[in-house]
């Protein structure tokens, strides 16, 4: 295998996380969508001294019109031109297929969650084993996810208390599988919220947190109050480590824009300068409101300690 050396200041999950937990903060996981917004999440990020996690999902590869390979360079020359000094991840979020992941990988990824929560107990916690047996030797971390979370725009409304995370199941799956962070579904969905608002049990993270030693990731924190996000964080025992975020800095966006439809990758990059300058300003304001009001991560970049290998075999 060839070995690739990574940035000092890029790293998987592990670090970043487990000093969020010691710290009582969340890192945001933030999804710029379009290459372009890579940029704002990370002068945002270097501007209050936070860890982030820059992520993208196998959805949102399609539904944007991206590459992993223009991601990851793009994520990496925004580092060097922008001299971003605070602890950063490269995460790719849900995803259901190996070859995915194994490009992500092959890209200089330094995260990957694999998304096998649609699929009976075992056969996720057996899928989830086998990227971790992946990734693991190459210096990635993995997420996986049990339960069911709910999308605002594709699959429910709201959340069903049988699609929840079990504690127990919890327990044993993190067990089996040796996976370093776990998304639980605990009652946000994925999209923006209208009408029905979420409900997050507090208890079944506490009841979570108690029976599994890996940090928890509540996915879906756009249209979350901050009040409820930083509750689910500092939970006496522990709470929440990581939030995804991505609807929240999309919206942002688009009406800076003055638009409603969504843009793909191209249509993104081939705005005027000026107008889109315009909405990465935008996207930036959100990123520093999302690191200094929801997950409290600001000003703790030097919280984290540094990976022991800093290298990738690819």
């Amino acid at each position: 295998m060839e070995v690739r050396s990574r940035p000092s200041n890029v790293y998987t999950l592990n670090p970043l996380l487990e000093a969020a937990q010691a710290g009582g903060y969340a890192v945001g996981s933030f999804s710029p969508r379009c290459i372009p917004l890579i940029r704002p999440i990370l002068r945002a990020a270097q501007r209050l001294s936070s860890p982030a996690i820059v992520q993208i999902s196998q959805r949102e590869l399609g539904r944007y019109q991206v590459s992993l390979e223009e991601f990851a360079q793009a994520f990496y020359a925004f580092l060097r031109e922008d001299e971003i000094t605070v602890p950063v991840a490269l995460h790719l979020d849900h995803t259901k297929e190996l070859n995915i992941i194994e490009a992500a990988v092959q890209h200089r990824f330094t995260s990957v969650m694999i998304d096998a929560s649609d699929l009976p107990f075992q056969d996720n916690a057996a899928l989830t084993s086998k990227v971790v047996a992946l990734a693991r030797p190459r210096g990635v971390s993995v997420e996986a996810e049990l339960g069911k979370i709910g999308s605002t725009d594709l699959v429910e409304t709201g959340q069903a208390e049988e699609l929840f995370t079990d504690p127990y199941e919890a327990r044993q799956f993190v067990g089996e599988t040796q996976v370093d962070a776990l998304a639980v579904s605990v009652g946000t969905s994925h999209g923006a919220y209208s009408g029905k608002q979420p409900q997050i049990d507090y208890r079944r993270i506490q009841e979570i947190r108690a029976l599994t030693p890996v940090p928890l990731v509540l996915h879906g924190g756009s249209g979350v109050p901050a009040e409820m996000i930083r509750r689910a964080i500092g939970l006496p025992g522990g709470g929440i480590s990581k939030v995804n975020l991505a609807t929240d800095l999309e919206l942002a966006f688009l009406s800076a824009l003055g638009r409603m439809e969504r843009l793909t990758n191209a249509e993104c990059q081939a705005l005027p300068p000026s107008l889109l300058a315009k909405g990465l300003l935008a996207v930036e304001g959100v990123v520093e409101e999302k690191i200094r009001d929801y997950l409290g991560s600001a000003g703790r970049a030097g919280e984290v300690l540094a990976d022991t290998d800093d290298s990738f075999a690819i």
